[in-house]
């Protein structure tokens, strides 16, 4: 518990500060360039090989070198999403590369491991492709969402509303915890900390609505928006963390790695956020679309 608390303090600051920031300069091809995608590219990395990683534990044997390039690639190209505003020709011209990297992604795998892996070629590519969806193309929407209109808000909202959906479901479970929701998959998970965290995660959404409207600050949603972003977060971190305990328990490990002190590894911390990025992205394109 410590190791958590020490973590919590020394990593909250500096996530802030990568929220908050832009950097100092304008490009020609961006009218804003977050800081946060520095952050997002290290965790697609570092994530990607986690998780190709936890492939071969499973006795598969994904490429581990293209599956990372790809994912970065992917956090890449979301800085360009920004763009389809400028003209009907910008928005093509993004579809057409995203689009790009996904038939590569999903072919050139193919194609290495059946003439060279052909013994576990299948498996490896399934690993391969989710690996770079997971940790390259799905990271990707928090730089998308940085990049609305209001978007340090709105990230600010979704990550810290998925911290406390992940905090009350781990206390509330801890403290009253006795269904077990999934034992063969997440033994320690409950129902009574299933629903601890969505509370939690309706709580902070409700909180965060008011606080991020105080001075300059301004988040493009009323407090039934938010209400509703909460919920959908209370639901989508837990799927989140349920999906990476599937994947480690096919791996058949604890932890997916030892990155971070009293959290294990990268995936163990940001496994609801992979998730709700993608969640808060959507709900703000239908609600407050932007940049």
């Amino acid at each position: 518990m410590k190791l958590r608390v020490l973590t919590a303090v020394v990593g909250i600051p500096l996530l802030l500060a990568f929220i908050y920031f832009d950097f100092g300069w304008e490009t020609s091809w961006f009218d804003r360039f977050p800081l946060l995608v520095l952050l997002i590219g290290a965790a697609a990395a570092v994530g990607g090989r986690e998780f190709f990683r936890l492939g071969r534990d499973a006795g598969a044997r994904p490429l581990m070198v293209f599956g990372v390039i790809w994912a970065l690639l992917f956090v890449a190209a979301a800085l360009f999403n920004g763009q389809r505003a400028a003209s009907p020709e910008a928005a093509e011209n993004v579809d057409w590369g995203i689009g790009a990297l996904l038939a590569a992604a999903a072919v050139l795998p193919l194609v290495w491991l059946t003439i060279f892996r052909r013994d576990v070629a299948l498996e490896s590519w399934a690993w391969t492709l989710a690996g770079i969806l997971y940790a390259g193309w799905m990271l990707g929407h928090w730089v998308m969402l940085r990049q609305l209109d209001h978007g340090r808000e709105l990230v600010i909202l979704a990550v810290f509303a998925t911290f406390a959906c992940d905090t009350a479901a781990y206390f509330v479970g801890r403290t009253w915890g006795r269904h077990r929701m999934t034992p063969r998959v997440s033994p320690n998970k409950t129902w009574e900390g299933a629903a601890g965290g969505f509370a939690g995660a309706v709580a902070a959404a409700a909180a965060l609505c008011y606080l991020l409207n105080l001075g300059d600050w301004v988040l493009p949603l009323s407090y039934l928006e938010a209400v509703a972003v909460g919920c959908l977060i209370g639901v989508g971190a837990q799927l989140g963390d349920l999906a990476e305990s599937v994947v480690k328990r096919r791996a058949g490990v604890k932890d997916s790695g030892h990155l971070l002190p009293g959290h294990g590894g990268l995936l163990d911390r940001i496994d609801s956020l992979v998730f709700t990025g993608v969640i808060v992205y959507y709900f703000a394109m239908w609600y407050a679309p932007g940049p």
